[in-house]
């Protein structure tokens, strides 16, 4: 089956049941239960579930498109988290639990294990915790589950008084749950960033002043150009952290969440000076989008924390040149990259 025969019915799909109406009532705390039967039923949360295990088999890599289009609609559920734990559950034998999964790496405190600000904590009642040697498979039925306070969020912060009792226990990725997390997260911003360019497109085209669209002044224009090359950043950075995965790849998930992140002020800046004062409304979906964006740009690491390490790295390095440095540590070689890897969404 080729990637087109998955990627446009999952287009379809999430385009008719994750409507902007569906995504605020979840927001306002209503039961996401009814979108998540239509995702199980699709057979998508198998997606990089092997072949052998009844899944469809596709790569991490491969499967980028189509991860992409869970930021693209703001699925208000953790889709992404639930596709990598089963695959990482079937690769060890292990059968999934039913509802949705989150991907966990708490830190230790004094006070016991935690994490804070996972998107779509809430929304959860398993999760794949990472203790930094193993992957345990833990309920949260239990665990103190806090708001994240922020704005029609459904962020939690998770907190233990001990390392989580597993039901289950299983290798873990060379690279952490916290990096496959972040690699999430990068994904996300990068299909949602492509449907905020298409919204300030359309509108620029739609909105008339002085006579003629705001398009065609060039100072708007300009804009909008830094809001295409933002956009392409974002998504080529996505798409090399999901090409390198998540056994062997931490820089380049690394570099992912670094150059995402960084991209969100100037990507929500722009896209509301070019919407003006419309742009900030609570009916308008535009803030559907900007406030995730700023919700995943702090989730499991800003782009201060990857730069650190990308940096380390870097200087802990015997490799001569920082140009050789990325070219053998970070990058992936273009020609292996999906066709139409450098299109916008």
């Amino acid at each position: 089956m080729g990637l087109d025969e998955l990627l446009h019915p999952f287009d379809r799909l999430l385009s008719a049941v994750v409507t902007p109406a569906v995504v605020r009532a979840v927001d306002a705390g209503d039961s996401p239960q009814g979108l998540w039967s239509e995702l199980v039923a699709s057979g998508y949360l198998d997606l990089l579930v092997p072949e052998s295990a009844g899944g469809a088999g596709v790569s991490l890599a491969d499967a980028y498109p189509l991860l992409a289009l869970l930021g693209r609609y703001v699925v208000p559920l953790p889709v992404g988290e639930t596709m990598i734990a089963r695959a990482l559950l079937a690769e060890a034998c292990l059968p999934a639990p039913g509802g949705p999964l989150l991907l966990l790496a708490p830190r230790q405190t004094d006070s016991g294990w935690w994490q804070a600000g996972v998107p779509m904590g809430s929304l959860a009642r398993h999760a794949l915790v990472d203790d930094g040697e193993r992957l345990r498979l833990v309920e949260l039925d239990s665990v103190s589950l806090e708001s994240a306070g922020l704005h029609a969020s459904q962020s939690a912060n998770v907190r233990w008084n001990t390392i989580p009792t597993a039901s289950a226990e299983l290798a873990r990725p060379a690279s952490g749950l916290g990096a496959a997390a972040a690699l999430l997260r990068a994904v996300s911003i990068s299909g949602a960033a492509g449907r905020i360019l298409d919204f300030s497109l359309d509108y620029a085209r739609e909105r008339v002043q002085f006579g003629k669209p705001i398009g065609r002044q060039q100072a708007i224009q300009q804009q909008l150009a830094l809001l295409a090359e933002q956009v392409l950043m974002a998504r080529f950075a996505a798409s090399m952290g999901c090409r390198a995965g998540i056994d062997q790849g931490v820089l380049a998930i690394a570099v992912a969440k670094q150059v995402t992140s960084a991209a969100v002020p100037a990507i929500a800046a722009i896209a509301h000076a070019v919407h003006g004062a419309l742009g900030i409304t609570a009916e308008f979906d535009l803030q559907l989008y900007t406030r995730r964006l700023h919700e995943w740009r702090v989730a499991n690491g800003s782009e201060t924390y990857w730069a650190r390490m990308v940096g380390e790295a870097r200087l802990a390095s015997d490799v001569a040149t920082s140009t050789d440095f990325v070219r053998r540590r970070i990058t992936v070689p273009v020609g292996s990259l999906p066709p139409g890897e450098m299109e916008v969404p």
